[in-house]
C-alpha cells in the first residue's frame, strides 16, 4: 500500500490524538470535538504510528478507540483536500487518502484486538478506523452513515468490502441512499458486533483496561457481559429488506430507481418515497461509481478493495469524470 513517513514511533503528532495507557491496554482518543473528530492528516499519522508501534510491543495487548464529545468521528477532513486541489495541487489529497487507506488496511489485518466505542456520529473515515477492527460497540445514540454520494464522492475507506457483505443488497441501499442507521440497526446488520447502553460504557471501559490478553474470545466475553440485544424500531429500513433486495439487486442505478418508483404505486410507504428522493438528490456519477464499487467489492479482499478505491479516489480528485466532488463540498 504505502510506507510510513518518517516521524516519532509511538506518540501522536499533536493533541488531536490522545493516548491513555492502562496496564497492557492503550486507549486512543480522537480529540477534535468541535470538528466532530473529523480525521485530519495529523490524526491519521498519529494513528498510523501508534498502531505500528503497538503491533511490535509485547506489552500492549488491547486497543480501545473512542471519540471525545458527541461524535466518534464524522469522517475525514476532506474540506482540506478540496482546498488544496482548488490551489492547483491534488498531491496533498493523494497523500491524505493513501495514508488513510494504509491505516484502514493495518486495522483490518491487525493481530491484536481493537474495541471501537461508537458513541455518537460515525461517518465516512470514522467507519474506516473502526469497522475494520475486531470489535465495534454501538449505543443508543450511535448514528452511522456513508453520505458520500450526496457529496460527489463514493463510499471509500474499504466500504466496498464491508458494505458488500451486509445481508442481501442492504449494502447497496446504505451506500447509494446515504442511509442513516442507528445503533440497533448497526448491530442487526453486522456493522457493529455489540450493543451497549451509554450508561454502561464507562464500566465496560474500566473492565477492558484490566485485560492482560490479546485473546479475542476473552475480550469478547468481557464485552458480552455489558451487551444486550436491542429491538429494531418499527420504521427501521431493515424491516423493509424484502423491498430493498428486490429493488437494489437491479443491475443499474436507473433500474433501481425505476423499481422503487413501481413500489410507490403498490404502497403508501413514505420510506420508499424518501429513498427515491435521496437517490435523485445525489450525484448521478457518484451513484454509478458506488454501485459498481460495491458489486466488485463483493468478490475482493479488503486489500484489493482499498487499492481499487485509492485509484478511484485519485480519478475523482483530478475531476476525470465529474466536478461533483468539488461542488458537493463547496455547497455543503
Amino acid at each position: 500500500m504505502a510506507s510510513l513517513p518518517p516521524g516519532g514511533a509511538t506518540g501522536a503528532d499533536s493533541d488531536q490524538l490522545l493516548v491513555e495507557a492502562n496496564g497492557s491496554t492503550r486507549t486512543l482518543i480522537l480529540n477534535r470535538p468541535k470538528q466532530l473528530n473529523a480525521l485530519s492528516s495529523e490524526m491519521i499519522m498519529g494513528l498510523l504510528r501508534s498502531f505500528t508501534a503497538y503491533e511490535k510491543d509485547d506489552g500492549v495487548k488491547l486497543l480501545i478507540m473512542k471519540g471525545k464529545g458527541r461524535a466518534f468521528c464524522a469522517g475525514g477532513d476532506v474540506a482540506a483536500v478540496v482546498r488544496s486541489i482548488n490551489n492547483d495541487s491534488w498531491k496533498y489529497g493523494a497523500d491524505f487518502f493513501r495514508y488513510e487507506f494504509l491505516l484502514n488496511y493495518i486495522i483490518a489485518t491487525y493481530s491484536k484486538p481493537q474495541v471501537s466505542i461508537l458513541a455518537g456520529i460515525v461517518m465516512g473515515g470514522g467507519a474506516g478506523v473502526s469497522l475494520h477492527g475486531r470489535f465495534r460497540v454501538a449505543t443508543e445514540n450511535t448514528v452511522f452513515a456513508m453520505p458520500e454520494t450526496a457529496l460527489g464522492l463514493f463510499p471509500d475507506i474499504g466500504a466496498s468490502y464491508f458494505l458488500s457483505r451486509l445481508p442481501g443488497f442492504y449494502g447497496e441501499y446504505v451506500a447509494l441512499a446515504g442511509a442513516r442507521l442507528d445503533g440497533a440497526e448497526m448491530h442487526a446488520c453486522g456493522l457493529a458486533t455489540h450493543f451497549v447502553q451509554i450508561n454502561r460504557l464507562q464500566s465496560l471501559e474500566e473492565s477492558l483496561k484490566k485485560v492482560d490478553t490479546s485473546n479475542p474470545f476473552a475480550v469478547c466475553g468481557i464485552i458480552d457481559q455489558f451487551a444486550q440485544q436491542p429491538p429494531l424500531k418499527e420504521n427501521s429500513s431493515l424491516n423493509r429488506l424484502e423491498i430493498i433486495n428486490k429493488c437494489f439487486s437491479k443491475g443499474t442505478v436507473e433500474e433501481i430507481i425505476s423499481a422503487l418508483e413501481q413500489e410507490t404505486s403498490n404502497s403508501a410507504d413514505e420510506w420508499v418515497a424518501a429513498t427515491i428522493q435521496s437517490l435523485k438528490m445525489a450525484s448521478p456519477t457518484s451513484l454509478k461509481i458506488s454501485l459498481r464499487s460495491i458489486r466488485e467489492g463483493r468478490t475482493q479482499t479488503v486489500g484489493e478493495c482499498l487499492r481499487r478505491e485509492y485509484r478511484m479516489v485519485c480519478h475523482v480528485m483530478r475531476g476525470d469524470f465529474s466536478r461533483d466532488f468539488f461542488e458537493g463540498y463547496i455547497n455543503r
